[in-house]
């Protein structure tokens, strides 16, 4: 089971029982560098849009993604990752190898309700939210029990759920009418080591 450093005072538990923990951290990096990060991811990052099957139908998921491993990095990978992943990986104890990138473009832009797969994350590992940009709304709502927990995850705040929490609550942002600028967030996870897929002319491998 992995252990989480423990934050400065900052440090704010949302919840912390057999369900899991839940620890939000205001600032983790200062708001400069907060605002140069986002700056250059948003415009340094190739975006990606999906589409999903709804009700019968294929439509768009509601904000754009993007995706790196870490162990090792791509040559492309914008610096502003890795000092994300490093100053995560600083604070939590945790040794994060991926990064999950969502923009949030406005208030139309959402994700759902949702847990996190558990056979895509290493069992007793937490997951780190760190956010970029404009300050969002999340719900976070037990699934057996009538508890919901809404915090605004600001610029550079670091939202820490543990493995159990994936099995008792579910976690969203939701649409929001109000005027809101564009948010990034970038969700640390410990993936299973990749797997060789096959091998190329030089040695060197193919890998998922």
């Amino acid at each position: 089971m992995a252990q989480l450093a423990l934050f400065d005072s900052s440090e704010r538990l949302l919840a912390d029982d057999e369900r899991g923990r839940i620890a939000y951290t205001r600032a983790l990096v200062d708001a400069e560098t907060a605002e140069a990060w986002f700056t250059e991811l948003r415009s340094g990052v190739d975006w990606r849009s999906d589409r999903r099957l709804m009700y019968d139908r294929e439509v768009d998921v509601p904000r754009l993604m993007a995706h790196f491993r870490l162990d090792p990095p791509p040559a492309f990978t914008p610096p502003s990752i890795l000092d994300a992943a490093a100053r995560v990986v600083a604070g939590t104890g945790v040794p994060f190898n991926s990064v999950g990138l969502n923009l949030y473009r406005d208030g139309r832009d959402s994700v759902a309700p949702h847990h996190d797969h558990l056979n895509e994350i290493r069992k007793g590992f937490p997951i780190a939210l760190l956010s970029l940009g404009a300050t969002r709304r999340m719900t976070i709502r037990a699934v057996q029990r009538r508890k919901v927990i809404q915090i605004d995850l600001e610029a550079g705040s670091l939202l820490v759920m543990d493995y159990a929490t994936q099995l008792h609550y579910t976690h969203g942002v939701p649409k929001t009418t109000g005027p809101v600028g564009a948010r990034i967030s970038l969700a640390c996870r410990v993936k299973p080591p990749r797997k060789p897929l096959a091998d190329d002319a030089s040695g060197g491998g193919f890998y998922r």
